[in-house]
């Protein structure tokens, strides 16, 4: 026979004003409930529940870093298939354009890297203050 002393068999119906279900809402939205009947148990017996709190500073960083990973991970791609295309150049003439073309994505390279150590300066002077 199963165990009924640990299993929710008992129902609670209530009804709510819109604006009252909005707020109740908005609360459970920011707590770590996944689920809105847990989050009604809990306040209903008085247990502690956690609420989400949001860093903006550390949001905003990770929105930048996520863009700049984006774009270094397509450098990268980049320069992978210019050395695939480096080994199988055959003459000496085919190796001197092929340095010109990558001399402008190393380029690139370069600057991405420079403004993610620019980033990095940024968020770190604005959490060390």
């Amino acid at each position: 026979m199963p165990d009924t002393k640990n299993n929710l068999t008992r129902e609670l119906h209530i009804r709510l004003k819109p604006a009252d279900f909005n707020s109740i809402q908005k609360r459970f939205a920011s707590s770590t409930c996944r689920k809105l009947s847990e989050f009604a148990r809990d306040v209903l017996l008085n247990k502690p529940i956690v609420i989400k709190q949001r860093n903006q500073s550390l949001d905003d960083f990770m929105t930048e870093m996520i863009k700049l990973r984006n774009e270094l991970n397509k450098i990268g791609n980049n320069f992978n298939q210019s050395v695939k295309k480096l080994y199988t150049l055959q003459q000496i003439g085919e190796f001197k354009t092929w340095l010109i073309l990558n001399e402008n994505d190393k380029k690139i390279l370069m600057e991405k890297m420079n403004e993610i150590k620019l980033k990095i300066n940024q968020f770190s002077d604005a959490w060390l203050q």
